[in-house]
């Protein structure tokens, strides 16, 4: 199976960058290899941009915003190339799949069902909003006349996502961005870069005008010329808490806007009336999504402390339960992490759990697999919520179990952390999970599971971030808020997008 990936789902031109609606060969020799995370073999390598090459498809945003018809069309006539888009990424969702298992280590049974709908759903998504969102509104000013609030693309738009998830986020990224009317400069990571050139090849192919989507794979200095580039109106981004910091003030510096979905440590509170092996099942489940690298895995559990050596070792249970092993067999629960650093740094973090808390389960390397990024699913019981695995983001299947004195103690404990982005209540009472939730400070919480939902908004409180992503709150953030002041309403208002 994995063989068949190699062969014929790759991007046709790995060597270019995707600019002004050309492959162009970057302008140096140096490439990234794309390594298949369960064999550790090398699977292509794309080209790796420069500095010059990043200017050239700012540039080619530039003009294509300035010049070009996009910005200009109405909502209504960009819905229908991204209705285009949608059905293309469905009709080439199970390349997406594949490649997510290759490169990142989701089990392809899980990826090839949600993903394709996942990509084309955003993409509907924001094609419905063309005709339901106000992009113009007529208001009353306060002095007379005739008011209108219109909404404008804030510009061009540099897109930097993750390498655990890139072709969702991605699609949540570009799908507001170009109903809008920018223009888009996409930065894949150079660890997973294959879906943003499927995405440039479809986007070609359904006919977007020439500079409207750029893609440019880049490592992190030179990726940092792109968000220093004085063309670029906005840069949203996905990942580390540590690099969201250094583009806000970045951004912050020459006042470009940004949407910084970051990091999480995010807790799940058992409550006492909840069946504790149906709360396990359930999170040794989520835990083992991609292997623990989501930012919005529910990785700090909190149950009562008369419950929490159950609720400890039935997690040791449902976790010792899952198969470990190649992401492209159906058998298969949880496959590897995403690199050999990944592997050093959630390995880190287990031997600092060891020092200091009791290992329930895992711990260590899956026996069998002498190839490939595999970890353990592994459980510590007796976490002091003040530990370095209670604290800092791990990005992997590890998950700790703290104790707390009762409910106000559990919401304390939870609230008790720089992340804020993901949460959720085990009871079997709708409106006691509903109280503990309001007062839970986070951006999603979820009742009885993980429950994130990038059709409402996703995004972050405190260290995880700043602004949302998903529904209308996702297409806010790409708009500029311009108010008229008229003597008469227009009569004509075509030719400006709205």
């Amino acid at each position: 199976m994995t063989k068949s990936v190699m062969t014929g789902v790759l991007p046709a031109h790995p060597e270019a960058s995707y600019i002004d609606g050309s492959w162009v060969p970057v302008s140096s020799s140096e490439t990234f290899e794309v390594v298949n995370c369960s064999t550790e073999e090398v699977v292509t390598a794309v080209g790796a941009a420069t500095v010059d090459d990043v200017d050239a498809a700012v540039r080619a945003a530039r003009t294509a915003f300035e010049t070009g018809p996009w910005p200009l069309m109405s909502p209504t006539e960009r819905a229908g190339y991204l209705r285009a888009i949608a059905a293309e990424l469905t009709r080439r969702g199970d390349d997406f799949a594949q490649l997510w298992s290759v490169e990142s280590g989701i089990a392809y049974a899980l990826a090839k069902t949600r993903l394709p709908l996942f990509l084309s759903g955003a993409f509907n998504a924001y094609a419905d909003l063309a005709e339901t969102f106000a992009f113009r509104e007529s208001r009353t000013p306060a002095a007379g006349g005739a008011g209108l609030l219109v909404r404008e693309p804030v510009g061009v738009v540099a897109a930097i996502v993750p390498w655990n998830g890139p072709a969702g986020l991605m699609a949540y990224k570009c799908a507001p961005a170009l109903l809008a009317g920018c223009t888009v400069v996409l930065k894949p990571p150079q660890e997973a870069p294959t879906s943003a050139y499927l995405f440039a090849e479809i986007c070609d192919q359904v006919g977007l005008p020439p500079g409207v989507l750029n893609v440019v794979t880049a490592d992190r200095q030179v990726s940092e010329s792109l968000v220093r580039h004085p063309g670029v109106d906005k840069v949203t981004f996905t990942g580390s808490t540590a690099a969201g910091r250094a583009i806000g003030a970045i951004c912050a510096d020459r006042m470009a806007r940004c949407t910084l979905e970051l990091g999480g440590k995010s807790p799940a509170l058992v409550l006492d009336d909840y069946d504790i092996g149906t709360a396990a099942k359930v999170l040794a489940g989520g835990i083992s999504y991609l292997a623990g690298q989501v930012c919005h895995s529910l990785t700090r559990v909190i149950v009562s402390e008369k419950r929490h050596d159950e609720l400890a070792d039935a997690l040791g249970t449902a976790m010792s339960a899952l198969r470990v092993g190649d992401p492209f067999d159906e058998t298969v629960n949880m496959g590897p992490l995403a690199s050999a650093r990944q592997r050093e740094r959630v390995e880190s973090y287990i031997a600092a759990g060891k020092a200091g808390a009791r290992l329930v389960t895992g711990g260590g390397r899956p026996a069998g697999l002498e190839r490939g990024f595999f970890v353990e699913p592994t459980v510590f019981a007796n976490v002091d919520n003040k530990s370095v695995i209670a604290t800092e983001e791990i990005f992997g299947p590890v998950l700790a179990v703290i104790a707390a004195k009762d409910e106000d103690d559990a919401i304390a404990l939870a609230n008790d952390n720089p992340y804020g982005l993901n949460a959720a209540v085990f009871t079997n009472d709708t409106d006691r999970a509903y109280r503990v939730a309001r007062k839970l400070r986070t951006g999603t919480v979820g009742h009885n599971g993980p429950r994130t939902d990038f059709s409402i908004a996703f995004g972050g409180f405190k260290l995880s971030g700043v602004g949302r992503e998903g529904g209308t709150e996702g297409l806010l953030p790409f708009l500029e808020t311009k108010t008229l002041v008229l003597e008469n309403q227009p009569t004509d208002a075509s030719g400006f997008g709205n």
